[in-house]
């Protein structure tokens, strides 16, 4: 069975508004190779149109080689599209999901292959709820961002996972790896 994996960019104030953090060149080195090990990523209609930015830098590569070697991966990694309001996507890794969260996901686990990500805050909080988050990759910014959107400002239930593993990164952004207790 395939891994489903929430991974985001928070700040310490738990602001994951895809705006705020401080990214650098090891951050977009470890997200590269996040999407490499990947087989697809899930986004809500919100962040995906904030990554369609990505394709900017294909059109006109930065001076930062590692912004363009994310921008290359992003564009390669097949994408899932969940939105009640889009009818169609212009990327031509992108289609639109077909099926309700619920069962997209479970039917992707079912199959074989690399893990699934998701990189939209409201996807993962919904599949916190569902319990089909397998591993949270919270890469926490050493900032205080002060407003925005919290990560977990709608779970109401309590949760409870394990550190199973952590990477520093220079900057002082830190990556928790959890898995949900079962």
């Amino acid at each position: 069975m395939r891994k489903i994996i929430g991974a985001l960019n928070m700040t310490i104030d738990g602001i994951c508004d895809h705006t705020a953090g401080i990214p650098d060149e090891a951050i977009h080195m470890h997200y590269t190779e996040l999407l490499q090990k990947g087989d697809a990523i899930l986004y809500g209609r919100k962040t995906y149109e904030l990554m369609t930015y990505w394709q900017t830098i294909l059109e006109n590569p930065s001076e930062e080689k590692t912004m363009n070697e994310f921008a290359l991966a992003i564009d390669t990694i097949p994408k899932i599209v969940f939105s009640n309001t889009l009818k169609e996507i212009n990327w031509k890794s992108a289609s639109l999901s077909q099926n309700n969260l619920k069962e997209e996901v479970i039917a992707l686990k079912k199959q074989s292959g690399k893990a699934i990500l998701v990189g939209s805050r409201s996807l993962i909080i919904a599949l916190l709820q569902l319990n089909l988050i397998d591993e949270l990759q919270l890469c926490i910014h050493p900032m205080v961002e002060g407003k925005g959107l919290s990560l977990f400002e709608n779970i109401n239930e309590r949760m409870v996972f394990n550190l199973v593993k952590h990477k520093t990164f220079t900057n002082g952004a830190i990556i928790l790896y959890y898995q949900p207790k079962k």
